[in-house]
């Protein structure tokens, strides 16, 4: 049974459950009979590609010192976001091991690939 939206003269607003879209509408708490409005755009979440490789940790205090559960949560963290950018490659971002990060190349590191000016 599809839920509907109504809206009465009276200004009273509220769903209902109807059996159908060629149903009547039900009557409003005046008594008068309500209009159905459009339907309203319900979202039942948000994707979320959960965290990237930036957000795991880089040593191994990040780790809580090699906690198993922490470093067995980051390895299912990080094969999920690798099979999804297997999927969606534009989510893996700039992927070129770094070559220089201190430094003229503080503010922008050099990547592999780019050219040395």
């Amino acid at each position: 049974m599809p839920i509907y939206d109504y809206a009465c003269d009276c200004g009273n607003r509220f769903e209902a459950l109807v059996p159908s879209s060629a149903s009547p509408a039900p009557d409003c708490e005046c008594g008068s009979v309500p209009h159905r409005l459009p339907p309203a755009v319900r979202l039942g979440g948000v994707a979320s590609a959960g965290p990237s490789r930036d957000d795991a940790p880089k040593s191994w205090r990040g780790t809580g010192d090699g906690d198993r559960e922490t470093v067995r949560h980051w390895h299912r963290q990080m094969t999920r976001r690798e099979k999804l950018e297997q999927k969606y490659p534009e989510l893996g971002g700039d992927r070129r091991p770094v070559l220089a990060h201190e430094g003229r190349f503080a503010a922008a590191p050099l990547r592999a690939g780019e050219p040395v000016s």
